[in-house]
């Protein structure tokens, strides 16, 4: 019997494609990253089922979209009655592990912003009865990622797997407040180490001016990126020593803001040197010209998940150290792939990376995410790295999506799909003629009096994105306008292509409507 190939699989977080190497970017160095895809395959096309950490992290573990599985946005857990590929995996006698970030369940504690409303004058149902979904998730079997009942190690607190990962060692949060497991072996190795952690406690620096951003007095060897390294190289090492597969996801917080690269990735790279996106100062859409009204006026605080309005030398700063973070990330994984080889493993590991969304990170004069599906935030870097099959850097420009990732390493194993798998195989199977991008949000955000809905539709030329309950839409031709400046979605020179376009949407929505469960009768 063929021996079956292990999996390394890495994510990082809110990481743009073109903030690698490999993808085109001149300045930051990725030197193991492109590695990978200079001997596999890179996609050009790949995007998120949704741009929101939750919501598309369930989907790549479920192949199924938000919409299906129900982690619409940040704040709704993944189901445990949903089933998972990595279950699947260690069904099948795969050794499975999660080190770094996992984010299938809430980590910060914070209550909810929107909550069921009793309304004065009707009878108000018990708790049980409030929701469609009577497990609705807000059980303590999903507050196991809440930092604030942290007080030991998530492996000792879960009974059985953790939606198929037997081992776990997990960072929640991002930057230098990464807390959970590697907050708790941090404080291990210095019992001070609070007190090197966030804003308040960073180290002087003038150079950098910008939301969210300060240089940490955390050391580079216990920052969250090296101790990911360091506990999957230990990972890694126990399972030479057994014959059974395994398949690692190696999760790292980072890039992800706040900005706090530490040590000498702080100023690894100089704002002077790094040029401004193409559309930056571009774009009229309402809440583009709201938050750039917000940041003259100084109404908008900048200091938490919401997207903001930035200036030119914000930007800079703000690319300079995300740079810093990526080859930090990059760093990190080049000692876990010379551990790999080390252990004469390499030859049979299958390598994946991407991450689980982008950021604007200045396109528009704009940072983070939501709302709108500009390219930064919706299209991420996926490659996969198999040495039974090097492809030697091909890359492929078929359209992608993140719940392809389930079915694309299912194939690879040998194991055969459940039942309401959407995603593709995309080494056996043919590309579709457009993707689907859902958002949900639970909150109102600069530029909206209500919380939005948007579904987008990314074909090979056009970009279209629809929305609940405003008065406009968008619509962008990729090749003619790749910085998505032309917003044709009004223009009646547009209408045929609107027309088939939403043909489109409508059908492929249709055929992503869920399969399951199987009937138990024909009726």
């Amino acid at each position: 019997m063929t021996k079956r190939p292990n999996f390394l699989f890495i994510i990082t977080d809110q990481h743009r494609a073109d903030h690698l190497g490999c993808y085109g970017n001149p300045i930051v160095k990725t030197p193991n990253i492109d590695a990978l895809a200079q001997d596999g395959t890179r996609w050009d096309r790949f995007y998120v089922a949704n741009p929101i950490c939750m919501p598309n992290r369930a989907s790549i573990m479920t192949g199924r979209m938000p919409s299906l599985h129900g982690a619409r946005h940040n704040g709704i857990p993944l189901s445990r009655d949903h089933t998972t590929f990595v279950e699947l995996l260690k069904e099948a006698g795969y050794a499975t592990g999660l080190i770094g970030k996992s984010h299938l369940q809430s980590f910060t504690g914070l209550p909810a912003t929107n909550r069921y409303q009793p309304v004065e004058g009707l009878h108000t149902p018990p708790e049980g009865l409030r929701d469609a979904y009577k497990r609705n998730r807000h059980t303590p079997d999903y507050d196991l990622e809440d930092v604030t009942r942290w007080d030991r190690p998530l492996a000792e607190r879960m009974e059985g797997d953790f939606y198929g990962f037997d081992h776990v060692e997990i960072a929640a949060d991002h930057a230098d407040k990464a807390s959970g497991d590697y907050r708790l072996w941090a404080r291990a190795q210095r019992p001070d180490f609070d007190s090197l952690v966030g804003p308040e406690n960073a180290l002087p620096d003038d150079r950098i001016k910008a939301p969210q951003a300060w240089r940490t007095a955390v050391p580079e060897d216990l920052y969250s990126t090296s101790w990911i390294a360091d506990r999957s190289e230990a990972w890694l090492t126990e399972r030479a020593q057994d014959d059974a597969p395994f398949f690692l996801q190696m999760s790292f917080p980072d890039p992800h803001h706040p900005f706090t690269p530490p040590g000498r990735y702080w100023d690894m790279y100089d704002p002077a040197d790094i040029p401004l996106p193409a559309s930056f100062g571009k774009g009229d859409l309402p809440p583009i010209a709201a938050m750039k009204a917000a940041l003259r006026d100084g109404s908008d605080p900048r200091d938490n998940q919401n997207p903001f309005a930035v200036t030119e030398d914000e930007t800079r700063a703000i690319i300079a150290l995300t740079y810093g973070a990526i080859t930090m990330i990059d760093d990190a994984i080049g000692r876990v792939l010379a551990r790999l080889k080390a252990l004469g493993l390499d030859e049979n590991t299958v390598v994946i990376f991407t991450s689980d969304h982008g950021d604007y990170m200045g396109d528009h004069g704009l940072m983070l995410k939501l709302l709108l599906h500009y390219q930064g935030t919706i299209r991420v870097p996926f490659i996969w790295n198999d040495p039974a099959s090097p492809a030697g850097g091909a890359v492929d420009s078929a359209l992608g999506s993140s719940i392809d990732i389930a079915a694309t390493i299912l194939g690879r194993a040998g194991v055969q799909p459940y039942n309401g798998l959407q995603g593709r195989d995309l080494l056996a199977s043919p590309a579709p003629e457009a993707v689907i991008v859902e958002e949900d949000s639970q909150r109102r955000m600069t530029g909206f009096d209500r919380p939005q809905r948007v579904r987008t539709l990314v074909t090979e030329r056009y970009r279209m994105s629809l929305r609940e309950g405003e008065s406009w839409n968008e619509l962008y031709d990729l090749v003619a306008d790749p910085e998505e400046n032309i917003n044709l979605y009004a223009l009646e020179s547009a209408a045929g292509v609107r027309a088939e376009l939403t043909e489109l949407m409508l059908r492929r929505v249709i055929a992503l409507q869920d399969r399951a469960p199987l009937p138990a009768y024909r009726a």
